[in-house]
């Protein structure tokens, strides 16, 4: 028995330990490339063919003829009984059914059925023909998300119906409450449907529906708009229309405090993603009927809302008309963010450097919309971008006017000369100790080469590995979530550069330069512009290798031809240096609020002043005072 025990155990650590190929391998599965007319699980959507519009059209006279076979049955019955109402309501059945007849002509079902998108089809007077497109349309035999609820609309004529909606996407209390109540307990003596089907629609919304919202619609591809984004369509037998009501209730993140934005004394409101939600938070902040609304759908496949929003009587009519062209001529199956919409839009997409002010503060768009500029804002984004802008724009903050004049002045020179500072500081040391080191004092130069004299590493390659280390701490931190992120990078960095200048691997002068360079761009208020100094910085780094202060020099003339050929939506975007126009008091030095009587000269708004020469009324000596 001790035996049997041990080679048991032995046997079960050795098939443990030694590999054995396994007897029966999964099948292998290889993703080819599709071929029309390969069998899947989906179904195909592809043109129909002869056969099958053939079939197509049969099965719609065969279905039209078992209507008409119920109808006849239900009139044999009724020749032998008194009942009015029943013979009243087999009328209006013959009538609906005289109405589908007309939809069978052979010239106009040859060419419905001819149709491969079922979204320019128009609706039937037929409710079983309605539902059938519907459940062709959203693939009904494998999707779930779709529910078709029939019921009847009580009456001295009852009627036909069907509630077609996306589960999840509305608010199932409101359609009780709001839609089915009201339709399925109507009273059938003093409050019944009256009139001929023609005015069915009219009766329920105006009557009927206490929904804020409905509207009728006449073809599929309006109702599948409404389905896909949260509303209830109501069908009705013998009305070749229905009706889109107001329904949606899907979840969505409520208003907080901004992220990335973050200010003192400002407003602490932030978009969220839900489209509605954002333009109410701008029109609560601007209450005007001044303020414009539009809202376009983008994408062809996936359609997407698109809201500009911009001060009727203020924005320039060109810079709108230029706005809307752009954006409506985009042809693309889906945008699934704001950054995909301006790279879309903008004027020089090949350019790392932002052309578009994004701001996920309601405070700070009502103010440039204020200014006579556009706001785009889209579905599913918690940004607004706002349009146009210039460079200096990228270096205003949301609480600057928040502040007294001298510090919000000195906060926008602190963060110009921190840009400057993270894009070239790196270069410049790099070009001193290679190039020029009669730049430094002589004492500088010995403690400069003494730090260096255990390192392995030229100063390139110093600068370059604490650039690549700092860069990934920057990353890490940017991942983890919550606080554990920023605390991470501080540590991070701290342990870092200590333990590369304990090692030997890099001087304690560039873990001070590399250090001073990233707390410098921490203080640009833009992530992308920050994100565009970091590539900026790369390659000073190597037009300094190759080339010193001439190389540094060189690479901030290029910087500069580009910045002055550069365009935002029509406007240079280094206004108003170049071209020179009338600056105002909000470009670098921010002057007195009670100053800036004008708009920025570079918008060409309609009107260009906001307010009068004296603004501060009350230091104007009354008659009274003058006399006195």
């Amino acid at each position: 028995m001790q035996d049997n025990l041990v080679f048991k155990a032995y046997r079960y650590i050795k098939d443990l330990l030694v590999y054995k190929p396994p007897t029966r391998t999964a099948h292998r599965f290889v993703l080819g490339e599709y071929k029309e007319g390969e069998q899947g699980d989906t179904p195909s959507a592809a043109s129909p063919d002869v056969l099958t519009t053939s079939r197509k059209e049969l099965d719609a006279l065969i279905r039209y003829g078992n209507r008409l076979a119920q109808v006849m049955e239900e009139a044999r019955e009724l020749l032998s009984s008194r009942d009015l109402q029943a013979k009243a309501n087999l009328t209006e059945q013959l009538k609906n059914l005289e109405k589908q007849q007309t939809e069978l002509e052979p010239i106009l079902l040859t060419y419905d059925t001819n149709k491969s998108d079922l979204k320019k089809r128009e609706l039937s007077f037929s409710i079983e023909e309605n539902e059938k497109i519907i459940k062709e349309l959203y693939y009904v035999e494998i999707n779930k998300d779709i529910v078709i609820r029939h019921f009847i609309i009580p009456g001295v004529k009852p009627v036909k119906a069907m509630l077609v909606f996306m589960d999840g996407m509305i608010d199932k209390e409101l359609i009780n409450l709001a839609v089915l109540q009201p339709l399925m307990l109507l009273d059938k003596e003093k409050q019944a449907l009256q009139g001929d089907s023609d005015n069915l629609l009219k009766q329920l919304i105006s009557l009927f529906l206490p929904s804020n919202q409905a509207q009728e619609v006449d073809n599929f591809g309006k109702v599948s708009a409404g389905l896909n984004t949260g509303d209830t369509a109501l069908f009705l037998d013998g009305v070749n229309q229905a009706v889109l009501i107001e329904t949606k209730g899907y979840e969505h993140r409520s208003v907080g405090k901004p992220d990335i934005e973050q200010s003192v004394r400002g407003s602490q409101v932030a978009f969220s993603e839900a489209l509605r939600v954002n333009t109410g938070l701008i029109r609560t902040m601007m209450p005007s009927n001044d303020l414009v609304t539009e809202i376009f759908e983008i994408g062809e496949r996936i359609p997407t809302k698109c809201a500009i929003m911009y001060l009727k009587s203020v924005a320039n009519p060109k810079l709108i008309g230029e706005i809307k062209r752009r954006v409506l001529n985009i042809k693309t199956d889906y945008i699934s963010d704001m950054g995909v919409l301006e790279q879309f839009i903008e004027d020089h997409p090949s350019i790392a450097l932002p052309q578009m002010l994004s701001t996920e503060r309601p405070d700070r768009t009502v103010a440039a919309l204020s200014e006579g500029r556009v706001a785009l804002l889209l579905n599913g984004t918690p940004f607004a971008h706002v349009v146009p802008v210039t460079f200096f724009t990228f270096f205003h903050s949301a609480e600057d006017f928040s502040l007294k004049v001298p510090i919000g002045s000195v906060s926008r020179l602190l963060r110009l000369i921190g840009t400057l500072l993270a894009v070239i500081l790196p270069a410049v040391y790099l070009s001193i100790v290679y190039f020029h080191p009669e730049a430094l004092p002589t004492e500088m130069i010995l403690a400069i080469a003494g730090a260096r004299e255990r390192v392995p590493f030229p100063s390139v390659g110093e600068l370059l590995l604490m650039e690549f280390a700092f860069e990934l701490i920057r990353e890490a931190g940017l991942r983890i979530p919550g606080l554990l992120g920023s605390t991470i990078g501080i540590v991070g960095a701290i342990i870092l550069g200590q333990a590369a200048v304990s090692a030997n691997l890099v001087s304690p002068v560039t873990v001070v330069v590399i250090a001073l360079t990233g707390l410098a761009s921490f203080t640009i208020p833009d992530y992308r512009l920050a994100a565009a100094g970091r590539l900026l910085r790369f390659i000073f780094i190597a037009l300094a290798y190759m080339l010193g202060l001439v190389g540094v020099a060189l690479g901030l003339l290029m910087v500069t031809a580009i910045l002055t050929n550069m365009k935002s939506f029509g406007v240079p975007y280094m206004t108003p240096i170049a071209p020179k126009t009338m600056a105002g008091l909000d470009v670098i030095i921010r002057g007195p609020v009670f100053r800036q009587e004008m708009r920025p000269d570079g918008l060409n708004a309609q009107d260009n002043r906001r307010q009068p020469h004296i603004s501060r009324q009350w230091t104007i000596k009354s008659e009274e005072e003058k006399e006195s």
